[in-house]
This record gives C-alpha cells, structure tokens and sequence, in this order.
C-alpha cells in the first residue's frame, strides 16, 4: 500500500479512537464507571499506536497537529450533540480558527506529505 495512504488512514484511524475514547471519558463519570473507563484507556491505546505507524509516513508536528485539531473539532461536534452542551461564540471561532489552521496547512506547507 502507498506509504502516504498508510500514514493518512493510520492517522484518521488514531483521531477516531481517540475521540470514541474522549467520549467514554465523558462517559465513565471520573473513572467511577469502569466499563467507559476501560473502554477509554483501550481506544487511547489503539489511537497512540495508530498515531505512531502515522508517523512513519509524516512528520510529527504535522500529524500531532492534524491529531490535535480535527480530535478537537470533533470532540467539540460531540459534547453539543450527543451530550447537549453548548458552545459559546469565542468556542466556536476558537474552533472555527483551529479547522482554518488544519485546511492552510494541509492546502501551503511543504512539510504535509502529499500523495
């Protein structure tokens, strides 16, 4: 399989054990609950391991930060939907700055490897 595809799809599988994981965070109600619990420690293990086969095909900083900001957009998307909470506007142009920084990034640098 092409490298670039690998580390692509290793760090989309790696945001979205890590966003699952936050959830049951939420979910395990300060660890007192311990199916959301272990469910939470095992998905940040798979996320941290799926983040390190990414990086065999790209830079750190720029899959921490893809990592970071799309896990943030949609843990964000999360909390208002799922768990009705709501985001005031500096949240939502905090977020909305964080998807502007994803798309520049992705779209101008040099350092995202691109297939």
């Amino acid at each position: 399989m092409n490298p670039v595809v690998l580390a692509y799809s290793s760090l989309a599988g790696a945001i979205i054990c890590e966003v699952i994981g936050t959830t049951f965070l939420q979910k395990s109600a300060q660890f007192t609950k311990l199916g959301p619990t272990v469910a939470m420690v095992a998905l940040y293990a798979v996320s941290f391991y799926l983040l390190s086969q990414a990086l065999k095909g790209m830079p750190l900083g720029i899959a921490y930060a893809m990592w970071g900001g799309l896990g943030i957009i949609l843990t964000a998307l999360i909390s208002v939907f799922v768990f009705k909470q709501s985001l005031d506007p500096a949240a939502m142009t905090g977020i909305g700055l964080i998807v502007a920084g994803v798309i520049v990034m992705n779209a101008f640098s040099n350092s995202v490897t691109h297939g």
